[in-house]
Order: C-alpha cells, then structure tokens, then sequence
C-alpha cells in the first residue's frame, strides 16, 4: 500500500542543481565533524559479504538480503543491510586502539522495505565503530556520545544555513533522554511509533534507548537483532521535522554486545545457530574488541536539513508508480 504524502502547499527551498550542492556540502561538513567528534577514521567497506560468515545484520529477523551465488568462491554473497558487525572485526583486523574507531560509506539494499516519504529499497548511511573498554559499558558513556553526534549534526545544520539563507531549518541541540520503559508508562495506549511521535513533538531531538527486549505489555519498543546491540544499552536518535510535521529517526546505535550480553540475547531469541558462525565464535571467545557503533543516515540527514518531504528528493532509487504520480502532480522532483 502506497503511504507517501506531500503536505499542501509545500515546494523545495531549493532548485535541482542547488539540492545537488548543499548533499555535497552537508555530507562532506558532516562527516568531518562527526569525525573530529568521536576520534573516528575513514575505511573503505564491503557491498556485500559470503553468507556464511554471519557478518550480514539481520535486522529485525524478516527481511530477506539480496543474495547472489558466486563461483570463484564456491559460496553465496549478500548484499549488506548493515556493517554492524563488519565494523566490529574490521577493528581488530585494522588495529585500532582504544577510544579510537573507524567511519565508512554503507550502501544497503533492503528489497522489503515499505516504501514512504522515509523509506526506500535503497540504504546510505555513515556507519562508525569504536573502541571502547569495559568500564564504558554504561548509560553515561552511551548518552555522551550521542550528544556528541547531535553536536556534530547542528553544527553542520548551521553552517548549511548560513551558506542557503533561504533554508530554515532549525534544529535543538538539547537531547531529551527518555527510555523505552519510561515512554510505555507516559503513553501506554500508544503504539511505540506514536509514543516517539508525542515525546518528539515537545522536546524535537530525543534518544530512546533500551530497545530490543520486551517490555511490560510482552512486546518490544522495536525489533532488534540479538548479536551486535546491548539490548539494555542502545537506542535512536530522534529529530522533529518541521515540514513533513512529524518525528524522524536519523541513527540507529549503541554499546555493543559482550560475550555475556551476546550469549544471553542469542538465548532469549531463539538464535543459539548463530555461535558457530565465524564472527559469533570470536565474539563469544573474547577475542574481538568492545565497542560502541552505529549507523546514521546519509538521506534522511539531507532531508530533515533541506526541509524536504519525500526522501526520492535527496536520492535516487526506484519508486512504485503511485509515488511517482503524486509527486509528479504535487511537483516534487525525484532523483
């Protein structure tokens, strides 16, 4: 079913060619900051990885990865969801040391995703990774770094404004932290996307955190996959977007599992199969280092600093032909 929606009255601030500039300007404005900020290092990544390496990020558990049979290597590809845990082994493999990680370009194809004004098949996010040791595995550690990725975004939102005055974007630096637990007690006949919703239409930048396990209504905030996120120490970066008059998430992250959050989680989700893969043996075994990580959208930065209302906009992918109509008829351009 076709969800997309284009508020009455709304144009792009921007022209084709200006739209163009200004995702150079903040991509690259960006990245440097959230660099500078969490002493981060630029790689390059895969597109894909062999499924039996376990690297690829399951998700929430149902969508199905793009997959491909390759004969040199006797063996089946996947396109990546995600390098929540390539990241991870990257680390040790590069010799990264302590407080300091890496940052890369992940680009993702998610076949089964709903498309929207925030969803398409296509993913590109910076996803980073850190090092970090054991007594970082705590809540302030967590909400520290994520002022310092707020930091970096506003600084980058200011400095896109004062290069396109015509954009008026304004974005709260102050971080409204809230827990999973916490929003199912305020709005308890709410769904968790409504409870985001209400929470982020007061305080505009929020961090929901603890997601993944269940909470007193049996079910979870939002699905998580049990083998890269600390269920107790995780959570989303949420900002308000004005024009689209509503909440979006910008970053997925947290704490990563440790051999013992890992092995309860794998438990708990029925996925015990996965340690005897590669990746979760060496994890189970200490021998990969503790980290903090996460993923931060390249598109959805773009539209929520634009003002723009449709995520086709600030990208290209592939879109069904309701999408295309009505943008065609409200006069949205889509890359």
């Amino acid at each position: 079913m076709n969800k997309v929606y284009i508020p009455e009255g709304y144009s792009p601030a921007l022209g084709s060619y200006d739209t163009q500039r200004a995702i150079e300007f903040i991509k690259d404005n960006f990245q440097k900051s959230l660099s500078e900020n969490l002493s981060l290092k630029r790689v390059s990544a895969p597109l894909f990885v062999t499924a039996q390496s376990g690297l690829n990020d399951n998700l929430s558990g149902k969508e199905r990865p793009v997959s491909f049979d390759i004969p040199a290597v006797e063996g089946e590809g996947q396109v990546v969801h995600s390098l929540a845990k390539w990241k991870r082994l990257a680390l040790k493999r590069y010799g990264f040391v302590m407080h300091r990680g890496l940052f890369t370009d992940m680009n993702a194809i998610r076949r089964d995703e709903e498309l929207d004004n925030l969803h398409s098949i296509y993913v590109d996010q910076w996803d980073w990774e850190k090092i970090i040791s054991a007594d970082d595995r705590t809540t302030e550690y967590l909400y520290a770094t994520v002022e310092s990725i707020v930091s970096a975004i506003c600084d980058t939102c200011d400095k896109l404004t004062q290069k396109y005055p015509v954009l008026k974007t304004s974005l709260s630096r102050k971080v409204a932290f809230v827990t999973s637990e916490e929003l199912e007690e305020m709005y308890p006949d709410l769904t968790p996307d409504e409870r985001e919703h209400e929470y982020t239409r007061i305080h505009r930048t929020v961090f929901v955190s603890r997601i993944g396990a269940p909470l007193k209504n049996g079910k979870p905030h939002g699905m998580r996959a049990p083998d890269y996120d600390d269920w107790s120490l995780n959570g989303d970066i949420l900002f308000w977007h004005d024009a689209l008059d509503t909440h979006i998430e910008i970053s997925s992250m947290g704490i990563r599992v440790d051999p013992d959050s890992l092995d309860k989680q794998l438990s708990f989700s029925g996925c015990d199969d996965r340690r005897a893969l590669p990746f979760h043996s060496m994890l189970l075994g200490g021998e990969l280092p503790l980290t903090i990580g996460g993923g931060i959208g390249q598109s959805r930065l773009c539209l929520l600093m634009l003002g723009n209302v449709h995520i086709g906009e600030v990208q290209s992918s592939v879109w069904d032909s309701e999408t295309i109509r009505v943008c065609a008829e409200k006069g949205v351009p889509l890359l």
